[in-house]
């Protein structure tokens, strides 16, 4: 397999492994260094000779700002990216079963999680190759920038050069996709069919493409994995929060010129007093970036999905899905929801947080659904249903009522036995299943189930990359997504069609929000 290559900045060379080729850490755009700090991706200098991109070489400024998680769950998702932070982020990873032009083999682009705040498109568990080689498709993984580095707004404070300072990192990912349109056949891919796809935060990157003039036609189909952003950062929402960054920085912020030249640490420390400093947003349901994309009624016209779904790329076909419990691992860090000893009492304090006049009913209503369930179990219950399910539900009928390009709802139900099956089915499980690589992780204890549905649901997502279909004889005929049936895939043990699944559950949110 010849792995020297030929983009349209200059020759590169990648490796093998499992039957396909890798060529890792590719830029698409200049390094974000220095005076490019904050600007949009600037174009990139071709280079000589062949350039090596055989490893990983580097991530996008985030230390200090994942999560924190239980030491039980540090290897959940298998080994970190070792590679070191970096503002020279830019960048892709390409896996092809072979780089002949003529293949035209479908393309799947992957924006990871994280909350725009964190993550890496670098990890072993996107690993691409298998994916790859039992789809025959080509895959490519993008880094970008994140956090303040990728959305602080300058525009009121740095002129014309900074105006679309708190898109950068949206920016990245149209950058990202237009090296595609102008590379990927060179790796064996077609620019003419060509799928984004991402998980959380990577679903939300999704989720406001579809709503950006810029992209569009860069991509033909799209996939949301517990991610529906609905809403994201208005104007004035992200101005006043990069004054609670100024005020925090002091001198060091003086002028434009001197925030390019703040430390990368310094700039990751003011991130979290400055959000404190805002405040929670007036709509926390759907407003959940801090720095994140800006609808500036440029970039972005309007709201992705509020109060309608956006007609930008409404023909492109999406698929669109959560977790049954998507919030247990994020509720493993309080000690008494990890090891069930959660109150009654406890449990409704909790819930009346969130639910506040509506608490009584949201309580009543969980314990009828789920009787068997104790108090830690009802609350991961709850807080799944509230903080992710309902906005993918909004997302579909949404973009459903628009009666352009067909929608397909799934629900990912299968349980991992690991950590006493604590976890259930959680937040970001299915990640490696979309990419066939459960065993570079610990999330399955190697359930030969977990396998089965990992065949499945990485073969069911490539068939839907090369037709705009999710057609696959190991599902059953999955029926669009409409408002009377509400047909939704159970991905499980044995993959199923359900009708409007956990439908009081729904009505009960879709009531309190007042979303549809």
């Amino acid at each position: 397999m010849d792995n020297v290559v030929g983009t349209t900045a200059g020759k590169i060379s990648g490796s093998a492994i499992e039957d396909v080729l890798v060529f890792k850490t590719i830029p698409y755009a200049a390094s974000t260094v220095g005076a490019n700090r904050f600007l949009p991706p600037q174009p990139l200098a071709p280079w000589a000779g062949v350039r090596d991109c055989s490893e990983f070489t580097g991530r996008a400024p985030q230390a200090g700002l994942r999560p924190p998680t239980r030491p039980e769950l540090e290897n959940f998702s298998g080994a970190a990216d070792p590679s070191p932070e970096t503002e020279d982020c830019l960048t892709v990873n390409v896996w092809t079963p072979g780089c002949d032009a003529a293949a035209k083999r479908p393309v799947m682009v992957w924006f990871h999680g994280g909350a725009f705040a964190y993550g890496n498109a670098n990890t072993p568990r996107t690993r691409g190759s298998r994916l790859a080689a039992r789809n025959d498709v080509v895959v490519v993984t993008v880094n970008q920038r994140l956090n303040i580095f990728g959305h602080l707004d300058l525009s009121a404070f740095g002129g014309e050069p900074f105006a679309l300072s708190g898109n950068a990192g949206t920016l990245d990912m149209v950058a990202s996709l237009e090296w595609v349109r102008d590379n990927i056949a060179a790796f064996g891919g077609d620019p003419g069919n060509v799928t984004i796809f991402g998980e959380s935060g990577g679903g939300a990157k999704v989720s406001t493409l579809l709503a950006m003039p810029r992209a569009k036609g860069l991509f033909h189909r799209a996939i949301i994995q517990s991610g529906a952003a609905v809403r994201l950062r208005t104007k004035d929402r992200a101005l006043a929060l990069t004054q609670c960054v100024l005020q925090h920085l002091g001198s060091a912020a003086a002028t434009v010129a001197a925030i390019q030249s703040v430390p990368v640490a310094d700039l990751l420390a003011a991130i979290a007093p400055a959000q404190k400093a805002l405040g929670p947003s007036p709509t926390p349901l759907f407003d959940r970036y801090p720095f994140g994309p800006v609808m500036d009624g440029d970039l972005l016209p309007a709201q992705p999905f509020d109060p309608t779904a956006s007609d930008v790329c409404a023909d492109i076909p999406l698929i669109i899905g959560d977790m049954k419990d998507e919030t247990a691992n994020f509720l493993a860090v309080v000690d008494k929801v990890w090891d069930r000893s959660l109150t009654e009492a406890e449990m409704q304090q909790r819930i009346a947080a969130i639910a506040g006049p509506h608490t009584g009913r949201v309580i009543e209503l969980y314990g009828q659904l789920y009787p068997g369930l104790n108090p830690a179990e009802r609350l991961i219950a709850v807080t799944t249903d509230c903080n992710f399910r309902i906005r993918s539900l909004v997302l579909a009928q949404r973009r459903t009522a628009l009666k352009r390009g067909p929608v397909w709802m799934y629900s990912f139900q299968w349980e991992t036995p690991v950590l006493g099956g604590k976890l259930k089915a959680p937040h970001a499980m299915d990640v490696p299943f979309t990419f066939n690589t459960l065993d570079l992780t610990n999330a399955t204890g190697g359930d030969p189930d977990a396998q089965a549905l990992a065949d499945t649901m990485s073969s069911v997502w490539a068939a839907f990359a090369r037709t705009g279909r999710p057609d696959h004889s190991a599902i059953p005929s999955w029926p669009v997504y409409d408002a009377q049936t509400r047909a939704t895939l159970v991905l499980d043990k044995m993959c199923r069609i359900e009708n409007d699944p956990r439908r009081e559950a729904r009505l009960l949110w879709q009531e309190i929000t007042d979303t549809v």
